[in-house]
C-alpha cells in the first residue's frame, strides 16, 4: 500500500469517525440502519449460476447466497446493454428518463448520466450512509459524471465499458489507454488481477466504513469480456468445450471473490444486519471478444443486445438473514428498477421528493401470493434511431419491435417486425402471434408509444 493510499484510508476513517460519533450524540445508535452491498455482474448468462439450473458450473457462494434469501425467475434487466443497465440499477428509473438510453463512451472527457441525475448514493449519503462504488462505471467520464460527481464517496475502479484484468487497459477501439481510477485519480497497478483488486477494495470499504452504516455498489466487470478466469477454474473446467470452459471460468472466478467479500463481512458481524442484492446487467454476450458466446439463456431465446428474454431475463436474488424470507423462489415479475425503491422500504428510508419508475417489491418478498406491482413494463434499445428495438410487456403477452437475435436461435424475417409471444404458452419465443391477434399488438404498441411520449417529457 502506497504512503498516499494511507493518507487516503486514515482521513476516510477521521471521516466515518466523525459520522459515529455524531449518531452517538443523537442517540440513534442503537436503531442502527443495515448496510447494503448491491453488486451488479456483468454480461451473464440467464440461467448460469448452479442454483438456476446449471449442471456444469461451480458456484457456491452465489448458491449458498441464494439459500439465504430470495431468488427471483422473472427477473428484468431494464435494458440488453452495459449503460442504461447500470443508469436504471442505480437510479430506479427507467434508463430513458435516467438520461442514459444507450451505452456511453468509454473515453475520458465523455459526459454520460447527467450529474443531475439522482442516484443510491446521493439517497443513502442524505440518510447518514457512507457510499462506495468498487468496480466497472461506464456511466460517464468526466469529473460530474464519473462516481465521486454522482454521490460515491469512496469509488474505485475503471471507467469505460472494459479493461484488461492485468493490465487494466482498455483496448477494443485505438488508441490504447490505461483506465483505472481511485476517487478520480489515476493509478496503477501493474499486473495485479483486476477481480483480486476489487476483492480487496470491496473489503477496505466494509472495514473503513463498519462503524456507520454503509452502501457499497459493487460493479463487477465479470464474466464480461476478456474472458479471463484464473488457472484453477481453467484446469477446472479443461474439459469442458470452448468457449464454455473459458466463460465458465470467468464465472466461478467472479463467485469466488464475492465469497471472499461475504466471508469477511460474516467474520466482521455484519452479515446479520447487511442487505444484499445481485443481479446480472443483462444476458451472456455472443460477441467475437468472447469467442461468439460461452454463456446460456437456458431455454430463453435471445442474448445480449436482444429483447427476446434471454437478452433480459437475469439471475436476481436479495439476501437480509431473519428479516426477509430465507432459501424462497419468488415467480412474480420484478425488475431492476426495483431495487431501489425496495431498499428505502426495507432500510426505513427518507426519499424526500424523489419519484422511481420501479415499484417497492418488499412485500413480494414475504409473500409467495402477492402480485406482481407492474401491469405493464417496457424496454428502448439504443436511442430515437427509425429501427429502434423496443418491447412491452403487459400480464403473459410481451410485444418486441423490431426484434433482434443475437442467440441466432432461429432466422426472423420482414414479417416478424411486431413480435408477439403469450409467456405462459411458451418461453422460448419462437412463433410469433402478432398475425393471430392483431388486438393485441395494437394495443401494445399504443401503450408503448404513451410511455415514449412520457418519459421523453422527463
Amino acid at each position: 500500500m502506497t504512503d498516499e493510499m494511507k493518507t487516503d484510508r486514515w482521513l476516510r476513517r477521521i471521516l466515518v469517525s466523525i459520522g459515529v460519533f455524531a449518531i452517538l450524540l443523537t442517540g440513534s445508535a442503537e436503531a442502527r440502519k443495515p448496510n447494503v452491498i448491491m453488486i451488479l455482474a456483468d454480461d451473464q448468462g440467464s440461467v448460469d449460476l448452479n442454483c438456476y439450473g446449471a449442471t456444469d458450473l461451480a458456484t457456491p457462494e452465489l448458491d449458498q447466497l441464494a439459500s439465504q434469501g430470495v431468488r427471483f425467475t422473472q427477473f428484468y434487466a431494464a435494458a440488453p446493454v452495459c449503460s442504461p443497465s447500470r443508469a436504471a440499477f442505480i437510479t430506479g428509473l427507467f434508463p430513458q428518463r435516467a438520461g442514459v438510453p444507450g451505452n456511453v463512451s468509454s473515453h475520458s472527457g465523455n459526459a454520460g448520466m447527467p450529474a443531475a441525475t439522482p442516484t443510491v448514493a446521493e439517497l443513502f449519503a442524505a440518510n447518514g450512509y457512507m457510499t462506495g462504488h468498487v468496480g466497472k462505471w461506464h456511466l460517464g467520464y468526466t469529473p460530474a459524471t464519473m462516481p465521486n460527481g454522482q454521490g460515491f464517496v469512496d469509488s474505485f475502479g475503471h471507467m469505460g465499458g472494459c479493461i484488461d484484468n492485468y493490465s487494466h487497459f482498455f483496448y477494443w477501439n485505438g488508441p490504447n489507454r490505461h483506465d483505472l481510477w481511485r476517487n478520480g485519480t489515476e493509478v496503477f497497478y501493474d499486473g495485479d488481477f483486476f477481480p483480486d483488486l476489487m476483492a480487496a477494495e470491496a473489503v477496505r470499504f466494509i472495514e473503513d466504513s463498519q462503524d456507520r452504516p454503509f452502501m457499497m455498489y459493487w460493479a463487477l466487470n465479470t464474466p464480461h469480456y476478456p474472458l479471463q478466469g484464473t488457472d484453477k477454474w481453467r484446469k477446472h473446467y479443461a474439459h469442458l468445450d470452448a468457449p464454455r470452459r473459458m466463460y465458465a471460468a470467468f464465472v466461478s472466478t467472479t463467485d469466488e471473490i464475492i465469497g471472499r467479500v461475504l466471508q469477511r463481512l460474516a467474520d466482521l458481524g455484519l452479515r446479520d444486519n447487511t442487505v444484499i442484492v445481485y443481479q446480472s446487467d443483462h444476458g451472456h454476450s455472443t460477441e467475437e471478444r468472447t469467442f461468439g458466446g460461452g454463456g446460456s439463456a437456458g431455454p430463453y431465446r435471445g442474448a445480449k443486445f436482444s429483447l427476446f428474454e434471454g437478452g433480459i431475463r437475469v439471475p436476481a436474488m436479495i439476501s437480509w438473514p431473519q428479516q426477509i424470507p430465507a432459501g424462497v423462489v419468488r415467480n412474480q415479475m420484478a425488475t431492476a428498477c426495483d431495487w431501489l425503491p425496495t431498499l428505502v422500504s426495507l432500510c426505513d428510508l427518507d426519499a424526500g421528493e424523489r419519484k422511481f419508475d420501479g415499484k417497492d417489491i418488499s412485500y413480494v418478498l414475504k409473500s409467495s401470493d402477492a402480485s406482481s406491482p407492474h401491469e405493464v413494463f417496457h424496454w428502448e434499445s439504443g436511442g430515437g434511431k427509425k429501427n429502434r428495438q423496443w418491447a412491452v410487456r403487459k400480464g403473459d403477452w410481451k410485444l418486441i419491435g423490431n426484434p433482434n437475435d443475437t442467440s441466432k436461435m432461429a432466422p426472423l424475417t420482414s414479417s416478424d417486425r411486431r413480435f408477439l409471444v403469450n409467456l405462459n404458452d411458451s418461453v422460448h419465443e419462437l412463433k410469433n402471434l402478432a398475425a393471430q391477434h392483431p388486438d393485441v399488438v395494437s394495443e401494445l404498441e399504443q401503450l408503448h408509444n404513451e410511455w415514449i411520449r412520457d418519459v421523453s417529457q422527463n
